[in-house]
């Protein structure tokens, strides 16, 4: 990966899910962020309801493939974190590299990308 250094910070990870924006998929989901610097900075996530070991590094070979394929797409200065889900294991690193390029390059590139609001949740639980 030219561009691109591996996260490996638990709290780079942490913060992401709080902070960031994210897109979801049938494969995995996406969370991204900008980082203020040059390059970004991938971590790869793949958690025991998967499947077994060697399904979780098969998804990780898949999405680092599916990321390498379109790296130069993806904008400059962001850390993005993929989480794969379930069905991950059975999918082809092109279906994952499609739903790259339909769907997270560009809400990455929106300027206006939708946050998420807490205060839209505790409305729709009150019923105000």
């Amino acid at each position: 990966m030219i561009y691109t250094i591996k996260m490996k910070e638990n709290k780079e990870f942490l913060n992401l899910f709080k902070r960031g924006n994210y897109v979801c998929g049938k494969a995995c989901v996406v969370y991204f962020r900008r980082n203020g610097t040059p390059q970004n900075k991938l971590g790869i996530s793949t958690g025991k309801k998967t499947g077994n070991a060697v399904i979780r590094s098969r998804c990780r070979r898949i999405i680092r493939q599916a990321y390498r394929e379109n790296e130069e797409l993806f904008p400059k200065g962001y850390n993005i974190v993929v989480v794969s889900r379930e069905g991950c294991g059975e999918c082809k690193s092109t279906d994952i590299s499609r739903f790259f390029t339909t769907r997270v390059i560009p809400a990455m590139n929106d300027p206006n990308p939708r946050k998420r609001n807490k205060s839209s949740k505790s409305n729709k639980q009150t019923g105000t």
